[in-house]
């Protein structure tokens, strides 16, 4: 069975370039809780890159990068 990731809350960066993606992701994540999961939307190729980086460097989780089309989705778990 797989396990689904489900979303706490969603974040829409599709149309918007770098590096505003990050700026948006790492505001967003500052309101959740441990734990919570924030989608990204997002379309600026560097975005895949920046958002991985900017995990490593918090400490949070990236847990899922989809590709569809140049079209990305990423999930990222709030870990501390």
């Amino acid at each position: 069975m797989e396990n689904k990731q489900i979303p706490t809350d969603s974040l829409d960066c599709i149309g918007i370039f770098c590096p505003e993606p990050l700026f948006q992701t790492r505001s967003k994540i500052d309101e959740l809780k441990v734990g919570d999961i924030l989608e990204v939307f997002a379309d600026d190729p560097a975005s895949k890159e920046d958002l991985t980086r900017f995990c490593k460097r918090t400490g949070h989780k990236m847990l899922q990068i989809d590709d569809e089309s140049g079209e990305f989705r990423l999930l990222i778990q709030k870990m501390q």
